[in-house]
């Protein structure tokens, strides 16, 4: 209260204690004191009172002097007059002249209005006003007045204001399209289309059942390399390994007519250090030439990783520097507009009632922008080629220099024979004098005579009933003509076309059916970089298109002859669907259409128009989990990509999370899940592993709970993260093993004769195999017996005797269920929340539970959550009531099968010590739980290969 009176107070006036009042008083008026007698004796008591005292006190006597002298006691009280009139008439920053008026005489209206005002206050309040419209003035620039948007549609304006937004992040050739119709999410410096805005889950399912849906993936990195064949396979062998699968060497891959799939590791680290799966495309070999091309697509979160470690293999350090296309400035482009003559214009015509106003030549500053095609982001300078000295080999970067649209579903072949027609040939009189790439092919009898070839096989295509009868991986090269020209006037619905052919057809498409396309036909023209730069530079414009429609007698018909720069070469490559289990076979089977850059809105639209569906980034991971296989990164827990995704979706749900009121939280710590927002892999491993190791050389044969204090782990005294060490099992023989002995030789979902000479499963055979794979998890796909829907994060738990006997009952409400945990952190939570002004100090180890308060170590001061447990994470296997084996990273309803299906990890030697303890006709029956429930659910556990 002190304080604020003394606010604003002058120095003359103190207050501090009553003896400094009177002190003050004295000197100014000594003479008045001397003149009437007054003593003053203050008391002991110091600082400022208010009022009487009931001891007498105040600074001052209760009895009047006897007379004053009127000079003196106002020169002496001159000081509080001025003091108390500078305070009533000094008004502070916030404060405004009505706020002067009583309240009831207040209105909204005055602070922008003056006359609301009363007449004594008006001139104050105009006062006011124009001082803080001159301040205003003097801070802030005057802000350029917005165009209207007339102006900001205009195409020029629009092309320079969509140019300077994609420097930031790289847009597909889609994204106008895709921004209208999707959520957008920035992904690996990108924007990509997430989901629809309308709600079309189950029809784009049923699309991929049935007809067909439509992905935009040019957002696949692409990396070329060229060089000799054997050194291209001597340098590429070094990151993959024969045990998982077909490598760059396989015969068909590498004759260029199949495409290949494979997972890359660093050089010499198989079976750690992956970096992730890639497919490859081998160019066919060319008569006479020992020099071979391949293309590798990699994700966009693993080019990263992948292009330093090719750069390492082949070799190629020495960066080629891109050439520098001459810009012309602005003074540049100043001086050659006034060097030209300025045509005259007429007074008259400078305005035109009623017409519109042009931009003229000066006005337009320069040359026109063009759209930026490819990557934005990317500096002009910044090497795109890396070449080798001593091996010969070239890497060059090729990201967004294609377009790549994915076609998935059983009608993806109608689709594309329906929206693209072969390409046609070209008069001898176009031919002769042309720099287009199309009139120079046409005078190669041979290479026309391939071209006929690979029309032969196109329109062979369309008679086909389904795209998974087609070989997986088939290639086909083809040149069609520009997909506008035949664009219907509405949308129709593509759909197959097989007819009773004759018996010569009927040949052709059997032999396609079964050994695909041919070597000879898998060659196209979208290798050759000169090329794919012809198409795009010379491609027609849509105002160019619509002018040469207009001239047409016959409004709708073709243009004919077609225009030279209408053909595209394409590369059609086969998309294989379900290749694992015995259900389902060949589902989500498709192709991918691979374009020069520029051509992507050409094409798309026409096949919008044939009746697909479109999809985006989550449809995408919908059809992985029905295929029953790992998406990358979400499926890749062993890879740095995966680990950068895992840590971002921690962060992600972790912040939603905390979002939410504390009373509307899950509490996690009470439903005993330690980790809701992430997997802690390499713990489980860690003490699935030690428990091995403490029980003896082999396996436990029982999934009783083991003791809490053999399960618990040793704290962390450095504060850093271990070193990633687990691993994820991709050998196709181990996973084959695994496989036999996790289902009954006639279980659903396998196909009968695999793993048929695999050794039973016994004690010795389980020892063997976990020598080899003690710290790694496997891949598996769970289906729910009974109801439920598995969510993200769920918990795989080895079932106990008692549970196995609640299988054959049929009651809905039998499933076990764990026992609510305690929730020790929630007073100490808030505790620290009430003390965090107050600086509490770290965490001591009796504030973690199960701790023991005489352990010598102090943790690091966590970030405490209220319902979430916080690092470091008590032993996870022996914390809920049964056995944590592993986590699920895929879970949802499935519509093709009925039932709730996950996909996830589990521990091998979990797995192991599970299978070794069930009975037989239980084999394979693990309990499934989500993070924000108690109950267990039955689930069968497969391991497909």
């Amino acid at each position: 209260m002190r304080d604020r009176k003394m606010k604003n107070q002058p120095a003359s006036v103190q207050y501090s204690s009553p003896s400094a009042a009177a002190g003050s008083s004295s000197q100014n008026g000594r003479q008045e004191a001397k003149d009437s007698g007054w003593q003053r004796n203050p008391p002991p008591r110091t600082g400022w009172v208010r009022g009487n005292q009931r001891d007498g006190g105040g600074g001052y006597m209760k009895e009047m002097p006897k007379y004053i002298t009127a000079g003196a006691f106002a020169r002496s009280r001159a000081a509080e007059v001025k003091a108390m009139l500078k305070a009533v008439t000094k008004r502070t920053g916030s404060n405004h002249v009505f706020q002067a008026l009583p309240k009831h005489m207040r209105r909204r209206a005055m602070s922008h209005n003056t006359k609301r005002l009363p007449r004594r206050l008006r001139d104050v309040a105009s006062k006011m006003r124009e001082k803080s419209l001159q301040a205003g003035s003097k801070k802030k620039k005057e802000l350029p007045k917005s165009k209207s948007r007339k102006a900001r549609r205009r195409h020029g304006n629009l092309l320079l204001e969509f140019n300077r937004r994609q420097r930031k992040n790289i847009w597909l050739e889609t994204h106008i399209w895709h921004a209208k119709r999707f959520h957008m999410v920035k992904k690996w410096g990108y924007r990509l289309g997430d989901r629809p805005t309308c709600k079309c889950y189950r029809p784009c399912y049923r699309a991929m059942s049935s007809h067909c849906l439509l992905l935009d993936i040019s957002y696949y990195c692409c990396i070329e390399l060229q060089g000799e064949e054997d050194t291209l396979l001597t340098a590429l062998s070094q990151l993959t390994s024969k045990e998982t699968g077909p490598t760059f060497a396989a015969a068909l891959c590498l004759s260029g007519c199949r495409q290949g799939s494979v997972t890359v590791y660093r050089a010499g680290q198989y079976p750690s250090h992956p970096l992730g799966p890639v497919t490859f495309l081998w160019r066919p070999r060319a008569e006479g030439s020992a020099s071979r091309q391949l293309w590798i697509w990699a994700h966009p979160a693993l080019k990263q990783d992948l292009l330093p470690e090719l750069q390492r293999v082949c070799e190629c350090f020495e960066a080629v520097v891109p050439p520098v296309i001459p810009v012309a400035t602005p003074a540049e482009s100043a001086s050659t507009l006034e060097s030209e003559p300025k045509p005259e214009v007429s007074p008259k015509a400078k305005v035109t009632p009623g017409g519109k106003r042009k931009r003229s030549r000066v006005d337009a500053g320069g040359p026109p922008a063009k759209k930026i095609l490819g990557d934005g982001t990317r500096s002009p300078d910044t090497p795109v080629t890396w070449k080798s000295s001593s091996t010969g080999i070239v890497i060059n970067d090729l990201t967004m220099e294609m377009v790549r649209y994915r076609l998935v579903g059983p009608q993806s072949h109608s689709v594309l024979t329906e929206s693209l027609e072969a390409a046609t040939d070209c008069d001898a009189g176009q031919s002769q004098a042309s720099s287009l790439w199309w009139p120079q092919h046409c005078r190669d009898e041979r290479k026309m005579n391939l071209h006929q070839q690979q029309a032969e096989v196109f329109k062979t295509l369309k008679g086909i009933y389904s795209s998974g009868e087609v070989p997986p991986g088939t290639v086909l090269g083809l040149t069609v003509d520009d997909p506008r020209l035949t664009l219907p006037a509405k949308k129709v619905k593509a759909m197959p076309s097989v007819n009773q052919s004759q018996e010569a057809d009927e040949e052709k498409r059997r032999q396609l059916m079964l050994r695909g396309v041919p070597q000879l036909c898998s060659q196209s023209c979208l290798w050759e970089q000169s090329v794919r730069d012809n198409v795009t530079e010379n491609k027609i414009s849509e105002q160019e298109l619509n002018r040469m429609r207009s001239e047409l007698l016959i409004p709708g018909s073709r243009l004919s002859p077609t225009p030279l720069q209408g053909r595209i070469p394409i590369l059609l490559v086969h998309q294989p669907g379900k290749q694992v289990g015995n259900d389902m076979s060949s589902w989500g089977a498709g192709w991918d259409l691979l374009l020069p850059k520029g051509w992507g809105m050409a094409f798309w639209v026409p096949l919008v128009y044939r009746g697909v569906r479109i999809a985006g980034l989550h449809m995408s991971l919908k059809r992985s989990q029905n295929q029953g296989a790992p998406h990358f990164p979400h499926d890749y827990p062993d890879c740095p990509a995966g680990v950068r995704f895992q840590e971002e979706q921690e962060a992600e749900l972790l912040d939603k999370f905390k979002r939410r009121p504390p009373a509307k939280r899950t509490n996690y710590i009470k439903h005993g899940c330690l980790a809701p927002f992430r997997c802690p892999w390499q713990q489980l491993v860690e003490e699935w592993e030690l428990l091995t190791r403490q029980r003896g050389d082999g396996l436990a044969r029982s999934t009783t709970k083991p003791k809490e204090e053999e399960m618990t782990p040793q704290p962390d005294h450095t504060g850093t993260k271990p070193q990633s060490v687990f691993t994820v099992i991709r050998s196709r023989k181990s996973l084959r093993l695994l496989s036999a002995w996790c289902r009954l030789p006639t279980s659903r979902g396998q196909r009968p004769g695999r793993g048929g000479g695999a050794p039973p499963l016994q004690q010795s055979a389980a020892d063997a195999f976990l020598a080899s794979h003690r710290m790694s998890v496997a891949w598996v796909r769970l289906s729910l017996l009974s109801k439920g829907k598995p969510e993200l994060h769920a918990m795989v738990c080895a079932p106990t005797p008692e549970d196995l006997k609640l299988l054959g009952k049929r009651d809905a409400g039998t499933c076990p269920q764990e026992p609510p945990h305690r929730d020790d952190f929630k007073s100490k939570t808030k505790r620290r929340k009430k003390g965090s002004k107050k600086g509490a100090g770290p965490l001591q180890s009796s504030d973690y539970p199960g701790t023991e308060a005489s352990e010598p170590f102090v943790y690091a001061e966590p970030d405490l959550v209220l319902g979430v447990w916080p690092d470091p994470l008590p032993s996870i296997t022996s914390h809920c009531s049964r056995v944590t084996l592993g986590w699920i990273t895929e879970g949802d309803f499935s519509l093709s099968a009925g039932c709730g299906e996950a996909l996830g990890f589990v521990s091998v030697g979990g797995l192991l010590n599970t299978l070794l303890s069930q009975p037989e006709e239980h084999r394979g029956k693990v309990l499934l739980r989500n993070p924000s429930s108690l109950h267990y659910r039955f689930a069968q556990i497969n391991i497909e290969v």
